[in-house]
This record gives structure tokens, C-alpha cells and sequence, in this order.
């Protein structure tokens, strides 16, 4: 591993639907599951050519378990969701990108913290 390469170190569940990643660099992200199915990068998603996001938030289920990840290389994670889709695969950089912990997603006063979750 290079000293700019970050891989997840380990995985683990941080309370119920929201999975939490230890990275390389001793950062611990917050990923709700639902957040990662909504912001998924897969071409089904995400239009090819324009990048519009055809995958509209409520779209997705608010019930929604990740049954699988899969590692793809040393540079992403696939994912296999309850709701049958399983096609889009996260990038390391992406996956730091929509960390939704305090440090990278801070919540402005007078803002409610669920705001991130939804």
C-alpha cells in the first residue's frame, strides 16, 4: 500500500442500518445504508452522459438491509442491497466522499443531524 492509497481496515455495524468503515488512516466513516443505495454511482443510477442521477432519493425503500460487500480489487466495494441491486461499485474515494460522521458532514447550527440520514 502506498502512503496515499486509504483502504478500509475493517467494517463493522454501528447501530441498525448503518454500517461503519475504519479506513487505513484511523478515520472512522458513517455510511446509512439507505444513503448509499441513493447515492448509488451505477450507470442504472446515473446517467452515462449527462451524470444526472436517475435514482431519485424516494426511490428507495426507508427499509432497506445490505445483505453482501464485496471487495472489487484494492480500490472499491460492491454491494448487494435488499431491494435486488447489486450492480454499482463504490470506489475507495467515493466511498470517503459520502462518509456522513460528524468530521466530514457537520451539521450547521440550527440544522437537525437526521438531516444527513435521509
Amino acid at each position: 500500500m502506498s502512503a496515499l492509497a486509504l483502504e478500509p481496515r475493517d467494517m463493522q455495524w454501528l447501530e441498525k442500518g448503518v454500517l461503519g468503515i475504519e479506513w487505513t488512516d484511523g478515520h472512522h466513516g458513517v455510511y446509512p445504508v439507505r444513503f448509499l443505495r441513493q447515492h448509488c454511482p451505477c450507470a442504472a443510477c446515473v446517467d452515462e452522459w449527462t451524470g444526472e442521477r436517475r435514482l431519485q432519493p424516494d426511490d428507495v425503500p426507508l427499509l432497506i438491509m445490505l445483505q453482501d460487500a464485496e471487495p472489487i480489487g484494492r480500490y472499491a466495494l460492491k454491494f448487494t442491497f435488499s431491494d435486488g441491486h447489486e450492480s454499482g461499485i463504490y470506489s475507495f474515494s467515493l466511498l470517503r466522499r459520502l462518509c456522513q460522521c460528524d468530521i466530514c458532514q457537520p451539521v450547521k447550527p440550527g440544522e437537525p443531524k437526521s438531516r444527513r440520514l435521509l
